[in-house]
């Protein structure tokens, strides 16, 4: 039968494709949001968002991580932020590369209201502190359980890692007027059932969207106690939103299907300027 050798060419092409041509791939993803209580004042703010570079890891040199940043500062936005992941700590095969590399490439990320980050479990579990205090060295602000106003008024607040911090919401949003518009930065979505409604907009990364995203068949890929529920993209509870990017990089098996490495432009939209159709 003819039927053996198709099956043998579809597996090889799934393979190649998993395995070399998605994972090697670049996604600029121009996302328009209406985030609750976003102000008049700030509509149209364009935010780049970068997560889960796992720098070092096979298709992930710092010739790609170059490449989005570029794709980033092409788009122009008016604030950079960065949600984590910036080293790796989950292949054998992976090439090392010191954080103050990395951190030298993630500074070229240019807007006029700066760059600001969070640290994620990889970072931890690689190099400790370390590529903090590089981020901090080429000018990239990182936040845990703080906040920062920006020059607009926009309020940035970030998180430290679940899995080796211990991350305080309360503490984190501590010095944020009550009515003052407010981005909080989460490296692992799970912190979202955390967020309290007056928060606008929740970003994080970490999961990279199972990497294979094929519903169901994904969750064990999925490293979340929720499962598929924070998986990739904008998911919306009790009037809150949450935006989860897929990242860059890989962990654990260097393939992505249905999932390639991504950077985001999010425009957010005040719903009562926003045209309707």
């Amino acid at each position: 039968m003819a039927l053996k050798p198709l099956i043998g060419a579809a597996a090889l092409a799934l393979t190649a494709w998993a395995g070399w041509i998605e994972p090697r791939r670049l996604a600029v993803r121009e996302i328009e949001l209406e985030p609750p209580r976003w102000p008049r004042r700030l509509d149209g703010l364009r935010a780049g968002a970068l997560s889960d570079v796992h720098a070092g890891v096979p298709h992930m040199s710092l010739a790609k991580l170059a490449r989005a940043v570029d794709a980033l500062n092409d788009r122009a936005p008016d604030v950079h932020l960065l949600l984590g992941d910036y080293l790796d700590a989950s292949q054998p095969w992976r090439r090392r590369l010191a954080p103050e590399v990395v951190a030298k490439e993630l500074a070229r990320l240019r807007a006029p209201l700066g760059t600001v980050a969070v640290i994620g479990n990889h970072d931890w579990h690689n190099s400790g502190d370390r590529i903090w205090r590089a981020l901090e060295a080429e000018g990239v602000t990182v936040l845990e359980d703080r906040a920062i106003e920006l020059a607009n008024g926009l309020w940035i607040a970030g998180l430290g890692d679940m899995r080796h911090r211990r991350p305080d919401i309360r503490q984190a949003l501590r010095d944020i007027p009550e009515d003052a518009p407010a981005i909080v930065l989460s490296h692992d979505p799970d912190m979202f059932p955390e967020v309290p409604e007056r928060v606008s907009l929740t970003l994080a990364g970490h999961t990279h969207g199972g990497q294979v995203a094929i519903p169901v068949l994904r969750r064990p890929m999925m490293p979340s106690y929720y499962g598929e529920r924070y998986a990739r993209g904008l998911i919306v509870e009790h009037g809150r939103q949450l935006f989860v990017s897929s990242g860059l990089g890989t962990s654990g098996l260097p393939i992505r299907f249905l999932a390639p490495p991504e950077v985001l432009i999010l425009t957010l939209r005040n719903s009562e300027v926003t045209p309707k159709v």
